[in-house]
């Protein structure tokens, strides 16, 4: 018997891990991918993100998770009319695999028991104990008084659970060998809707240049890539001389309202599938803050799940406001999220 089991070794995941194994709670962090797994995510750490690795980890992200340029200064948007917005901030430019990695060897070293390659295929509650159905090599059930969710975007769990069939929205990223004339110290989105149905970015890691376009509609992924590529040749004067890598990945469809689930019971929602994301796919900081305060509430009110629920709601306020706050402004510069616009 666990006292928690985490589903996912993302930056919600192994942050509540940590937390609750360093507290002494017996806790399984479950990984479906082989560590360290690949995310397609701008691998931008904000400086919000860089104090609360500092806080919950207590050290700053190591050199090893890093690629180059290291130093991160900040994110230009364009507008759907073609005008700049330049946010000048620190950061840290990371590989996600390697980030997390490293997340979940915290974790590790707290207390928690890490298991990767092994998948969350449905948990039921009965008598104040949740029954979780694993699969590795083969399907095996593990017991524990909470499920703290944070598989991400797929939602598994969440899905089988509520019944609910979450919208998506796909991204394809590329990894290529070449030159631009931008600087590689920022993260750049574009909302011009004839660039994509949602966003299109670019950022180098590593000497690669990263391109990337998200859709509605996938059969639109080779269309709208290809006119992103015309765009940057002709106004960056982008060179492309070979290609070595490219990925799909899916991320939430954030609606207005910025709708978020907590959980059910003693079955906890943290990250991206409880609906923390904030704009450009930056879910890095919300799902550390989210985590914490999820596994906070569950270690306050362990014995009570509805009193820990409304805990978790409340102590995630500020959260939840400021990322609508910033959805908003993202709706009030482009069409394409002027639902958003508060």
């Amino acid at each position: 018997m666990y006292d928690v089991i985490v589903v996912g070794a993302g930056p919600a995941g192994c942050t509540a891990s940590k937390v609750l194994a360093e507290k002494g709670y017996k806790v399984l962090l479950v990984e479906k991918f082989r560590m360290p797994r690949y995310k397609s995510c701008s691998g931008v750490l904000i400086k919000k993100s860089m104090e609360l690795v500092r806080t919950y980890f207590g050290e700053d992200v190591p050199e090893s998770a890093m690629c180059t340029p290291t130093d991160n200064r900040g994110m230009i948007f364009t507008s759907d009319k073609g005008k700049e917005y330049r946010f000048e901030q620190e950061g840290l430019n990371v590989w996600r695999s390697h980030f997390d990695g490293w997340l979940a060897k915290k974790a590790k070293e707290s207390g928690a028991e890490v298991r990767d390659g092994v998948a969350a295929l449905s948990c039921t509650e009965r008598d104040g104990v949740v029954e979780v159905i694993l699969h590795g090599e083969e399907n095996y059930t593990e017991n524990a008084r909470y499920v703290l969710d944070c598989e991400g975007v797929v939602g598994t769990l969440k899905r089988k659970i509520t019944g609910e069939v979450p919208g998506y929205i796909t991204t394809f990223q590329t990894f290529n060998e070449g030159s631009i004339d931008l600087d590689p110290h920022y993260f750049y989105a574009y909302l011009q809707p004839e660039l994509s149905e949602y966003d299109a970015w670019f950022n180098v890691k590593d000497d690669l240049l990263v391109l990337g376009v998200s859709v509605k509609d996938m059969d639109k992924i080779s269309h709208y890539y290809g006119r992103f590529i015309a765009y940057m040749e002709e106004k960056h004067h982008l060179s492309i001389s070979r290609q070595t890598k490219s990925k799909k990945w899916l991320m939430p469809h954030i609606r207005p309202g910025c709708r978020v689930d907590y959980g059910i019971g003693r079955i906890v929602f943290a990250g991206e599938v409880a609906g923390f994301l904030n704009p450009m796919g930056e879910g890095i900081s919300a799902g550390m803050e989210s985590g914490y305060c999820a596994a906070s509430a569950i270690m306050g009110h362990f014995n009570d799940p509805s009193i820990g629920c409304e805990a978790y709601r409340k102590s995630t306020e500020n959260l939840k406001s400021y990322m609508q706050r910033q959805w908003s402004f993202v709706g009030g510069i482009a069409g394409t999220f002027r639902e958003m616009e508060i």
